[in-house]
């Protein structure tokens, strides 16, 4: 009992004596504090050869017995690249055996002309004491220091001489001219780069075996980077499997107009791949070849039995024709007379189904068009010819079609016979002419225009009625305008004899017949109110 009471008294005791010492401790001046633990001052770092500091921009540590700032490759060592961006590095595929970085030597320079690169030059300098690497691939001996154009910032590469001899024609010579002279360190300056990224994968591809391997990770379009490149250096193997690469390629229009463009300033010495590159660029065919392609191709539209896929070709190939497209600058001029052939097959074709159609007697139909309708067949061949004016509008020839519409005295003869339900298709088409006419959108001789509208005037007012219930995107009040316009650009003596049938027939139909008020009371004002005619004067 005794000897637990003595326990705990001296552990009591020794308690509150380390508790007076922490006390006694905590009330030392800040000075003397300061002078037991001096300051840990910052160290000073060299950026080639000493560790760099802790900081946000460099979170990682270098490991013992490690020198910093070292790049384990087989290929290049990347210096310096301008205007505050990141050093390149190598990607851990390649790291095969130790390189070194050294510091940018400031010897004297003796400059030698490049005789292959524009403004490229060639610095003979004795380097520094090489630090040795692998026996197989020998030292960085050489230094390339790309400049970017316009200020784009440079990139300064050590590379071996044995590799770039070995690939690269130019810097080969480069390099020969400097061995007679000299056994320093070779730098060589390429100035005006447009893509320093671009010129360093390219020779990164030196060191690669698989190229074409490499060319799948990048896609045609930096692929075509690469070719002009690799041209510009004559790295011959680059040059054959970028060739080979772009070719098994589908390509883009931008990439085939940059494709175009690369083709047009470098000649390239694989005859057998550029061959069928510019087969896929450039068409052998002669310009007749390519007008019997149009015509065969609206030939192929108006012929089309399916109606889906006719609505379908229809816009597709007017696009490829139209002045007004894209392609503009590939396609000729179309042949007048092919498309005019076209036209009058169209035409023969509806003269043979109205005969059908007022025939008691209707002729044998023949293949798939045996099942349709009559008057859907009617309507196809009215849409074609409709859809051939629209083409001929946008080559200004419609002026023949105006020509060979006013003259067809069967359709006009066979429109009498034919049912109201099947004759106004034809008016359709005369509607399309006189839209062109009187929308400024055709220019027509005045024989032509006089010619049309005594033909097919009357036609129209009889059929008028059935235009507006099956207007089949026919704009009626753009038809009533253009028909007043085109008939006042006729002289005022055949106005004036069309003015009075409308007239007729209006008072007769009403609204089954086209409200040509507004053209009748120009025809008026004209001819009686200002005129000086003494025909104008008998007539009132």
């Amino acid at each position: 009992m005794g000897i637990s009471f003595f326990l705990i008294y001296v552990s009591s005791t020794l308690l509150l004596f380390r508790k007076g010492r922490y006390c006694s401790c905590s009330k030392m001046s800040r000075h003397q504090r300061r002078s037991e633990h001096p300051p840990h001052r910052r160290r000073s770092w060299c950026c080639s050869f000493a560790v760099p500091p802790h900081s946000p921009d460099n979170p990682t540590s270098v490991k013992k017995n490690e020198l910093p700032f070292i790049a384990k490759s087989s290929t290049l060592s990347s210096i310096s690249q301008s205007q505050g961006s990141l050093v390149t590095r190598i990607g851990p595929r390649r790291i095969l055996s130790p390189g070194r970085v050294s510091p940018i030597d400031s010897l004297d320079e003796t400059l030698a002309p490049n005789p292959t690169l524009p403004a490229c030059s060639i610095e003979i300098t004795k380097p520094p004491v090489p630090r040795e690497s692998d026996d197989n691939l020998g030292i960085f001996d050489v230094r390339l220091n790309l400049k970017g154009k316009n200020g784009g910032g440079s990139l300064v590469l050590e590379l071996s001489s044995q590799v770039l001899t070995a690939n690269a024609l130019v810097f080969a010579d480069l390099i020969a001219d400097y061995r007679k002279k000299s056994k320093g360190l070779c730098r060589i300056e390429v100035p005006d780069v447009d893509n320093l990224g671009i010129f360093r994968h390219t020779i990164e591809l030196m060191f690669e075996e698989d190229i074409p391997k490499s060319l799948l990770n990048i896609g045609v379009y930096r692929t075509i980077d690469v070719l002009e490149v690799s041209a510009s250096i004559k790295f011959t193997r680059a040059i054959l499997s970028c060739l080979e690469y772009i070719e098994a390629m589908p390509w883009t229009e931008e990439e085939e107009e940059k494709l175009r463009n690369l083709f047009t300033k470098v000649k390239f010495d694989d005859e057998t791949i550029c061959r069928d590159i510019v087969a896929r660029l450039y068409t052998q065919d002669s310009l007749d070849s390519q007008q019997k392609l149009a015509r065969n191709l609206v030939l192929s539209v108006t012929t089309c039995n399916d109606a889906n896929a006719r609505n379908e070709l229809k816009p597709l190939v007017k696009g490829l024709l139209c002045k007004n497209s894209l392609y503009e600058k590939e396609c000729p001029d179309l042949n007048t007379e092919d498309i005019f052939a076209i036209c009058r097959s169209c035409l023969g074709s509806l003269v043979t189904l109205l005969e059908e159609a007022t025939s008691t007697n209707p002729s044998r139909k023949l293949g798939k068009e045996k099942d349709k309708p009559l008057i859907e067949r009617i309507s196809n061949q009215v849409d074609n010819m409709n859809w051939l004016l629209e083409i001929l509008l946008d080559h200004q020839m419609a002026e023949g079609l105006v020509d060979m519409w006013t003259h067809q005295v069967k359709l006009l003869h066979l429109h009498k016979c034919a049912s109201p339900m099947l004759r106004y298709e034809l008016s359709r088409v005369s509607a399309k002419l006189f839209v062109a006419m009187g929308t400024r959108k055709m220019h027509c001789r005045s024989e032509a225009r006089l010619g049309l509208m005594q033909a097919w005037f009357k036609p129209m007012l009889l059929d008028f009625g059935w235009l507006q219930r099956c207007k089949k995107g026919l704009d009626i009040k753009a038809l009533e305008e253009a028909m007043g316009q085109a008939l006042l650009t006729l002289p005022l003596k055949e106005q004036y004899m069309l003015f009075m049938d409308w007239f007729r027939c209006f008072s007769k139909n009403g609204t089954e017949c086209p409200n040509l008020s507004k053209a009748f009371q120009i025809w008026w004002r004209r001819s009686f109110l200002r005129g000086s005619d003494p025909y104008a004067f008998e007539s009132r």
